[in-house]
Protein backbone atom coordinates (compact mmCIF):
# COMPACT_ATOMS: atom_id res chain seq x y z
CA UNK A 1 0.00 0.00 0.00
CA UNK A 2 1.49 3.44 -1.15
CA UNK A 3 2.19 5.95 1.94
CA UNK A 4 0.68 9.22 1.29
CA UNK A 5 2.11 12.50 2.23
CA UNK A 6 0.48 12.96 5.72
CA UNK A 7 3.07 10.42 6.81
CA UNK A 8 6.37 11.17 4.90
CA UNK A 9 9.02 13.60 4.73
CA UNK A 10 9.25 13.37 1.02
CA UNK A 11 7.52 16.01 -1.09
CA UNK A 12 4.22 15.26 -2.15
CA UNK A 13 5.71 15.67 -6.22
CA UNK A 14 8.33 12.61 -5.17
CA UNK A 15 5.37 10.73 -3.44
CA UNK A 16 3.23 10.90 -6.73
CA UNK A 17 6.03 10.21 -8.79
CA UNK A 18 7.07 6.88 -7.07
CA UNK A 19 3.15 6.10 -7.15
CA UNK A 20 3.47 6.27 -10.73
CA UNK A 21 6.34 3.99 -10.89
CA UNK A 22 4.50 1.31 -8.67
CA UNK A 23 7.07 2.18 -5.49
CA UNK A 24 6.32 2.23 -1.88
CA UNK A 25 7.63 5.55 -0.05
CA UNK A 26 8.21 3.81 3.19
CA UNK A 27 11.19 2.57 0.84
CA UNK A 28 13.08 5.64 2.35
CA UNK A 29 12.33 4.87 5.66
CA UNK A 30 14.72 2.59 6.19
CA UNK A 31 18.22 3.70 4.76
CA UNK A 32 19.36 4.40 8.68
CA UNK A 33 18.91 0.41 9.19
CA UNK A 34 20.37 -0.61 5.69
CA UNK A 35 23.61 -2.52 6.65
CA UNK A 36 27.26 -1.57 4.80
CA UNK A 37 28.37 -4.74 2.76
CA UNK A 38 32.29 -5.01 1.95
CA UNK A 39 33.72 -7.75 -0.17
CA UNK A 40 37.07 -9.59 1.12
CA UNK A 41 39.67 -9.80 -1.56
CA UNK A 42 40.18 -13.51 -2.32
CA UNK A 43 42.96 -14.88 -0.78
CA UNK A 44 42.53 -13.46 2.62
CA UNK A 45 39.85 -15.24 4.30
CA UNK A 46 42.73 -15.99 6.96
CA UNK A 47 42.62 -12.15 7.88
CA UNK A 48 38.73 -12.33 8.85
CA UNK A 49 39.30 -12.29 12.52
CA UNK A 50 42.20 -9.31 12.62
CA UNK A 51 39.12 -7.57 10.47
CA UNK A 52 37.00 -8.21 12.99
CA UNK A 53 38.98 -7.56 15.99
CA UNK A 54 40.12 -4.11 14.48
CA UNK A 55 36.85 -2.85 13.67
CA UNK A 56 35.09 -3.99 16.90
CA UNK A 57 32.00 -5.97 15.24
CA UNK A 58 31.09 -9.29 14.23
CA UNK A 59 31.22 -9.93 10.13
CA UNK A 60 28.12 -11.05 9.02
CA UNK A 61 28.64 -13.59 5.67
CA UNK A 62 26.42 -12.58 2.61
CA UNK A 63 25.22 -16.20 1.84
CA UNK A 64 24.01 -15.60 -1.45
CA UNK A 65 26.92 -14.00 -2.92
CA UNK A 66 30.87 -15.31 -2.26
CA UNK A 67 33.06 -12.75 -0.16
CA UNK A 68 30.78 -10.70 0.59
CA UNK A 69 29.73 -9.44 4.48
CA UNK A 70 27.58 -7.21 6.02
CA UNK A 71 28.79 -4.73 8.76
CA UNK A 72 26.04 -1.90 10.80
CA UNK A 73 25.63 0.79 8.94
CA UNK A 74 27.25 3.53 11.08
CA UNK A 75 30.69 1.00 10.80
CA UNK A 76 33.20 2.56 8.25
CA UNK A 77 36.05 0.76 7.47
CA UNK A 78 38.37 3.52 5.78
CA UNK A 79 40.83 3.86 8.51
CA UNK A 80 41.09 0.60 8.75
CA UNK A 81 44.44 -1.25 7.73
CA UNK A 82 42.45 -3.86 6.11
CA UNK A 83 40.90 -1.37 3.68
CA UNK A 84 43.95 0.74 3.67
CA UNK A 85 46.32 -2.50 2.90
CA UNK A 86 43.65 -3.23 0.17
CA UNK A 87 41.79 -6.38 1.54
CA UNK A 88 38.71 -5.23 1.45
CA UNK A 89 36.72 -2.65 0.00
CA UNK A 90 33.11 -1.37 0.04
CA UNK A 91 30.46 -2.38 -2.45
CA UNK A 92 26.60 -3.20 -2.61
CA UNK A 93 25.52 -6.46 -2.34
CA UNK A 94 23.35 -5.58 -5.12
CA UNK A 95 26.33 -4.14 -7.43
CA UNK A 96 28.11 -7.24 -6.71
CA UNK A 97 24.96 -9.09 -7.64
CA UNK A 98 25.27 -7.92 -11.54
CA UNK A 99 28.71 -8.42 -11.44
CA UNK A 100 27.45 -12.02 -10.93
CA UNK A 101 25.35 -12.20 -12.77
CA UNK A 102 27.66 -11.78 -15.57
CA UNK A 103 29.11 -15.42 -15.01
CA UNK A 104 32.49 -14.59 -15.96
CA UNK A 105 34.80 -17.41 -16.20
CA UNK A 106 38.66 -17.55 -16.64
CA UNK A 107 39.85 -16.12 -20.11
CA UNK A 108 37.02 -13.67 -20.66
CA UNK A 109 37.47 -10.46 -22.61
CA UNK A 110 35.03 -8.10 -20.58
CA UNK A 111 34.04 -4.65 -21.44
CA UNK A 112 32.31 -2.38 -18.83
CA UNK A 113 30.73 0.36 -20.52
CA UNK A 114 30.29 2.58 -17.79
CA UNK A 115 33.06 2.28 -15.30
CA UNK A 116 32.58 4.82 -12.89
CA UNK A 117 28.55 5.82 -13.02
CA UNK A 118 27.86 8.55 -10.65
CA UNK A 119 26.36 11.78 -11.01
CA UNK A 120 27.87 13.52 -13.63
CA UNK A 121 24.71 13.75 -16.42
CA UNK A 122 22.88 16.13 -13.84
CA UNK A 123 25.36 18.83 -14.75
CA UNK A 124 25.75 17.64 -18.23
CA UNK A 125 30.01 15.97 -17.85
CA UNK A 126 30.44 18.52 -14.80
CA UNK A 127 30.24 17.11 -11.53
CA UNK A 128 31.36 19.74 -9.13
CA UNK A 129 29.70 18.05 -6.49
CA UNK A 130 31.92 17.36 -3.27
CA UNK A 131 30.03 14.52 -1.80
CA UNK A 132 29.79 12.55 -5.28
CA UNK A 133 32.32 10.21 -4.79
CA UNK A 134 33.75 7.73 -7.70
CA UNK A 135 34.07 3.78 -7.09
CA UNK A 136 36.15 1.38 -8.64
CA UNK A 137 34.58 -1.35 -6.15
CA UNK A 138 32.43 -2.70 -9.49
CA UNK A 139 35.95 -2.91 -12.20
CA UNK A 140 38.14 -4.83 -9.00
CA UNK A 141 35.13 -7.28 -8.67
CA UNK A 142 35.31 -7.90 -12.09
CA UNK A 143 39.32 -8.35 -12.24
CA UNK A 144 38.65 -11.02 -9.02
CA UNK A 145 36.88 -13.09 -10.91
CA UNK A 146 38.67 -13.15 -13.85
CA UNK A 147 41.58 -13.64 -12.42
CA UNK A 148 45.15 -13.98 -14.15
CA UNK A 149 43.87 -14.90 -18.05
CA UNK A 150 41.39 -12.78 -20.23
CA UNK A 151 41.10 -8.72 -19.68
CA UNK A 152 38.81 -5.91 -18.96
CA UNK A 153 38.19 -2.97 -20.78
CA UNK A 154 36.68 -0.28 -18.64
CA UNK A 155 35.14 2.92 -20.51
CA UNK A 156 33.93 6.00 -18.91
CA UNK A 157 33.42 9.63 -20.43
CA UNK A 158 34.69 11.31 -17.33
CA UNK A 159 38.16 11.03 -16.97
CA UNK A 160 38.64 12.33 -13.57
CA UNK A 161 36.05 9.75 -12.15
CA UNK A 162 37.90 6.97 -14.46
CA UNK A 163 41.27 7.83 -12.79
CA UNK A 164 39.95 7.16 -9.43
CA UNK A 165 39.10 3.77 -10.87
CA UNK A 166 42.65 3.62 -11.92
CA UNK A 167 43.73 4.51 -8.39
CA UNK A 168 41.69 1.50 -7.17
CA UNK A 169 42.69 -1.14 -9.56
CA UNK A 170 46.12 -0.31 -8.48
CA UNK A 171 46.08 0.11 -5.06
CA UNK A 172 44.10 -3.66 -5.25
CA UNK A 173 46.77 -4.80 -7.26
CA UNK A 174 44.74 -5.94 -10.35
CA UNK A 175 45.59 -4.47 -12.85
CA UNK A 176 47.85 -6.36 -14.89
CA UNK A 177 45.03 -7.61 -17.68
CA UNK A 178 43.12 -4.20 -17.51
CA UNK A 179 43.34 -1.07 -19.83
CA UNK A 180 40.76 1.95 -19.46
CA UNK A 181 39.39 4.58 -21.46
CA UNK A 182 38.19 7.29 -21.61
CA UNK A 183 35.66 8.21 -23.97
CA UNK A 184 32.22 8.47 -24.78
CA UNK A 185 30.33 5.20 -24.07
CA UNK A 186 27.69 5.47 -26.90
CA UNK A 187 30.34 5.41 -29.52
CA UNK A 188 33.10 3.31 -28.16
CA UNK A 189 34.50 0.72 -30.53
CA UNK A 190 37.81 -1.12 -29.79
CA UNK A 191 37.63 -4.50 -29.57
CA UNK A 192 40.05 -6.81 -26.86
CA UNK A 193 43.62 -6.64 -27.69
CA UNK A 194 45.42 -10.51 -27.54
CA UNK A 195 48.70 -10.23 -25.38
CA UNK A 196 51.75 -10.21 -27.78
CA UNK A 197 54.24 -12.82 -26.88
CA UNK A 198 58.24 -11.67 -26.55
CA UNK A 199 59.08 -13.43 -29.96
CA UNK A 200 56.55 -11.65 -31.86
CA UNK A 201 57.81 -8.35 -30.50
CA UNK A 202 61.53 -9.05 -31.51
CA UNK A 203 60.67 -9.76 -35.03
CA UNK A 204 58.94 -6.22 -35.67
CA UNK A 205 60.14 -5.62 -39.28
CA UNK A 206 60.56 -2.02 -39.49
CA UNK A 207 62.24 0.28 -36.48
CA UNK A 208 59.53 2.43 -37.34
CA UNK A 209 56.48 -0.24 -36.28
CA UNK A 210 58.73 -0.59 -32.72
CA UNK A 211 58.61 3.03 -32.34
CA UNK A 212 55.18 3.16 -32.50
CA UNK A 213 54.37 0.23 -30.35
CA UNK A 214 52.80 0.93 -26.55
CA UNK A 215 55.56 0.00 -23.71
CA UNK A 216 55.08 -0.13 -19.95
CA UNK A 217 52.33 1.62 -18.94
CA UNK A 218 53.46 5.50 -17.70
CA UNK A 219 51.17 8.09 -15.99
CA UNK A 220 52.73 10.59 -18.02
CA UNK A 221 51.13 11.26 -21.42
CA UNK A 222 53.16 13.64 -24.41
CA UNK A 223 52.89 17.16 -23.33
CA UNK A 224 50.66 18.36 -26.63
CA UNK A 225 48.23 15.66 -25.77
CA UNK A 226 48.55 16.90 -21.95
CA UNK A 227 48.03 20.49 -23.63
CA UNK A 228 45.12 19.49 -25.87
CA UNK A 229 43.19 18.09 -23.16
CA UNK A 230 43.50 20.64 -20.48
CA UNK A 231 42.44 23.58 -23.51
CA UNK A 232 39.33 21.03 -24.09
CA UNK A 233 38.46 20.65 -20.35
CA UNK A 234 38.61 24.81 -20.00
CA UNK A 235 36.42 25.02 -22.64
CA UNK A 236 34.17 22.71 -21.05
CA UNK A 237 33.91 20.52 -24.87
CA UNK A 238 35.52 18.06 -23.44
CA UNK A 239 32.75 15.62 -24.04
CA UNK A 240 32.58 17.25 -27.56
CA UNK A 241 35.47 16.65 -28.43
CA UNK A 242 35.54 13.01 -27.03
CA UNK A 243 33.00 12.30 -30.08
CA UNK A 244 35.38 13.28 -32.47
CA UNK A 245 38.75 12.10 -31.33
CA UNK A 246 39.55 8.23 -30.27
CA UNK A 247 39.36 7.49 -26.75
CA UNK A 248 42.16 8.13 -24.13
CA UNK A 249 43.77 5.39 -23.05
CA UNK A 250 44.91 6.26 -19.28
CA UNK A 251 45.79 2.64 -18.15
CA UNK A 252 46.94 -0.56 -18.78
CA UNK A 253 48.41 -3.24 -17.42
CA UNK A 254 51.02 -5.60 -18.32
CA UNK A 255 48.85 -9.00 -19.28
CA UNK A 256 46.21 -6.39 -21.02
CA UNK A 257 46.79 -7.14 -24.56
CA UNK A 258 47.97 -3.20 -25.05
CA UNK A 259 51.88 -3.51 -24.69
CA UNK A 260 53.37 -4.77 -28.69
CA UNK A 261 50.29 -2.95 -29.83
CA UNK A 262 50.88 0.06 -32.43
CA UNK A 263 48.40 2.92 -32.24
CA UNK A 264 46.83 1.46 -35.29
CA UNK A 265 46.83 -1.94 -33.98
CA UNK A 266 44.75 -0.91 -31.01
CA UNK A 267 42.28 2.30 -32.17
CA UNK A 268 41.22 -0.19 -35.32
CA UNK A 269 37.52 -0.29 -36.34
CA UNK A 270 35.46 -3.63 -36.85
CA UNK A 271 31.96 -3.90 -39.18
CA UNK A 272 29.59 -5.13 -36.85
CA UNK A 273 29.56 -8.54 -38.48
CA UNK A 274 33.91 -8.54 -37.65
CA UNK A 275 32.38 -7.53 -33.97
CA UNK A 276 30.23 -10.37 -33.83
CA UNK A 277 33.44 -12.60 -34.41
CA UNK A 278 35.90 -10.64 -32.46
CA UNK A 279 34.12 -8.42 -29.71
CA UNK A 280 33.56 -9.37 -25.94
CA UNK A 281 32.96 -12.29 -24.29
CA UNK A 282 30.82 -10.15 -21.47
CA UNK A 283 29.55 -7.03 -21.24
CA UNK A 284 28.12 -5.11 -19.00
CA UNK A 285 26.29 -1.56 -18.72
CA UNK A 286 25.60 0.11 -15.65
CA UNK A 287 23.88 3.01 -16.75
CA UNK A 288 23.79 6.27 -15.79
CA UNK A 289 20.58 7.32 -14.32
CA UNK A 290 18.61 9.57 -11.42
CA UNK A 291 19.99 7.17 -8.64
CA UNK A 292 16.43 7.37 -7.30
CA UNK A 293 17.03 3.54 -6.01
CA UNK A 294 20.03 5.19 -3.69
CA UNK A 295 18.33 5.52 -0.64
CA UNK A 296 20.67 7.60 1.38
CA UNK A 297 21.54 9.70 -1.68
CA UNK A 298 17.42 10.74 -1.58
CA UNK A 299 17.75 11.55 1.93
CA UNK A 300 20.41 13.69 1.11
CA UNK A 301 18.03 16.34 -0.88
CA UNK A 302 16.66 17.15 2.53
CA UNK A 303 20.24 18.97 2.89
CA UNK A 304 20.27 19.91 -0.85
CA UNK A 305 16.68 21.40 -0.88
CA UNK A 306 13.71 19.57 -2.38
CA UNK A 307 13.68 21.83 -5.54
CA UNK A 308 16.88 19.81 -6.45
CA UNK A 309 15.39 16.69 -6.45
CA UNK A 310 12.80 18.20 -8.29
CA UNK A 311 15.21 19.57 -10.96
CA UNK A 312 17.46 16.28 -11.29
CA UNK A 313 14.79 13.61 -10.89
CA UNK A 314 11.19 14.85 -11.79
CA UNK A 315 11.90 17.14 -14.66
CA UNK A 316 10.31 14.58 -17.61
CA UNK A 317 12.79 16.56 -20.39
CA UNK A 318 15.89 15.81 -18.70
CA UNK A 319 14.32 11.92 -17.87
CA UNK A 320 13.84 11.63 -21.24
CA UNK A 321 17.14 12.41 -22.40
CA UNK A 322 17.94 10.46 -19.86
CA UNK A 323 16.14 7.13 -21.15
CA UNK A 324 17.73 7.88 -24.71
CA UNK A 325 21.18 7.94 -23.53
CA UNK A 326 20.61 4.96 -21.42
CA UNK A 327 19.44 3.13 -24.56
CA UNK A 328 22.32 4.10 -26.46
CA UNK A 329 24.49 2.61 -23.76
CA UNK A 330 22.77 -0.54 -24.23
CA UNK A 331 22.99 -0.40 -27.51
CA UNK A 332 26.53 -0.02 -28.05
CA UNK A 333 27.51 -2.40 -25.53
CA UNK A 334 25.67 -4.84 -27.09
CA UNK A 335 27.37 -4.23 -30.42
CA UNK A 336 30.21 -4.73 -29.15
CA UNK A 337 29.50 -8.08 -27.47
CA UNK A 338 30.49 -11.36 -29.74
CA UNK A 339 27.53 -13.79 -30.50
CA UNK A 340 26.94 -15.91 -28.02
CA UNK A 341 28.39 -13.67 -25.42
CA UNK A 342 26.02 -12.31 -22.09
CA UNK A 343 25.50 -8.78 -21.39
CA UNK A 344 24.01 -7.45 -17.93
CA UNK A 345 22.04 -3.91 -18.22
CA UNK A 346 22.29 -2.85 -14.45
CA UNK A 347 20.44 0.93 -13.41
CA UNK A 348 19.89 1.92 -9.53
CA UNK A 349 16.84 3.31 -10.39
CA UNK A 350 13.88 1.77 -9.45
CA UNK A 351 11.78 3.48 -12.31
CA UNK A 352 9.93 1.75 -15.04
CA UNK A 353 10.87 4.20 -17.74
CA UNK A 354 14.59 3.63 -16.80
CA UNK A 355 14.44 -0.08 -16.84
CA UNK A 356 11.57 -2.16 -18.40
CA UNK A 357 11.04 0.74 -20.73
CA UNK A 358 14.91 0.43 -22.35
CA UNK A 359 14.50 -3.24 -22.07
CA UNK A 360 11.86 -3.46 -24.11
CA UNK A 361 12.69 -0.86 -26.56
CA UNK A 362 15.96 -2.63 -26.54
CA UNK A 363 14.52 -5.99 -27.72
CA UNK A 364 12.07 -4.63 -29.90
CA UNK A 365 15.31 -3.41 -32.16
CA UNK A 366 17.20 -5.86 -31.44
CA UNK A 367 16.16 -9.61 -32.57
CA UNK A 368 19.10 -11.15 -31.75
CA UNK A 369 18.96 -10.22 -28.56
CA UNK A 370 17.40 -12.91 -25.91
CA UNK A 371 16.44 -12.06 -22.42
CA UNK A 372 18.48 -14.60 -20.10
CA UNK A 373 17.25 -15.98 -16.54
CA UNK A 374 20.23 -14.98 -14.16
CA UNK A 375 21.65 -18.13 -13.03
CA UNK A 376 21.41 -18.34 -9.36
CA UNK A 377 18.90 -15.94 -8.94
CA UNK A 378 16.36 -18.10 -7.11
CA UNK A 379 18.30 -17.76 -4.05
CA UNK A 380 18.99 -14.13 -4.07
CA UNK A 381 16.82 -11.46 -2.21
CA UNK A 382 15.21 -9.60 -4.67
CA UNK A 383 11.75 -9.30 -6.97
CA UNK A 384 11.14 -10.22 -10.36
CA UNK A 385 10.77 -7.02 -12.73
CA UNK A 386 7.75 -6.60 -14.71
CA UNK A 387 9.18 -7.79 -17.89
CA UNK A 388 10.10 -12.14 -16.89
CA UNK A 389 13.96 -12.47 -15.69
CA UNK A 390 14.38 -9.42 -14.84
CA UNK A 391 15.21 -8.57 -11.62
CA UNK A 392 14.41 -5.65 -9.14
CA UNK A 393 16.67 -5.12 -5.64
CA UNK A 394 15.21 -2.70 -2.86
CA UNK A 395 15.68 -1.59 0.16
CA UNK A 396 13.03 -3.74 1.90
CA UNK A 397 13.12 -6.75 0.02
CA UNK A 398 16.66 -7.28 -0.33
CA UNK A 399 18.15 -4.87 2.65
CA UNK A 400 20.34 -3.67 -0.28
CA UNK A 401 20.37 -0.50 -2.19
CA UNK A 402 18.02 -0.27 -5.05
CA UNK A 403 18.83 -1.72 -8.37
CA UNK A 404 17.23 -2.93 -11.48
CA UNK A 405 19.31 -6.00 -13.76
CA UNK A 406 18.65 -7.62 -16.89
CA UNK A 407 20.56 -10.17 -18.72
CA UNK A 408 20.84 -10.43 -22.80
CA UNK A 409 22.42 -13.31 -24.27
CA UNK A 410 23.37 -12.39 -28.28
CA UNK A 411 22.39 -15.27 -30.35
CA UNK A 412 24.09 -15.94 -33.93
CA UNK A 413 22.72 -14.83 -36.58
Amino acid sequence: MMNTVENSPLPESFINFLNENGLDPSIYNSADNLPRYIRLKPGYEENLKDIEDELGYQLTQVGWLSNFYSLPPHVHIANSKAYQQGKVYGIDAASGAAVSALNITPGDHVLDLCAAPGRRWWRKGRDNNPRSKPNGAKLCMILELLGNSGSVTGVDVARHRLAACRTMVQKYALGDHCRLFVADGTSFSLVPTRVRLASELSDESTLERKLDMFKEWTSKRPWKERKRAAKARKNNLSHLSMQNSDPELIFYGQHSGVIGCTRDDLYQTYSDYELSKCGYDKVIVDAECTHDGSIKHVQKFEQWGWETLQRRVLDAERTDDLTTLQFRLLNNGYRLLKAGGSLVYSTCSLTVAQNEGVVERFLSENSSAELQEVDGSHSWPCKSGRIPKTLRFDPVTSQTSGLFVAKFAKLST
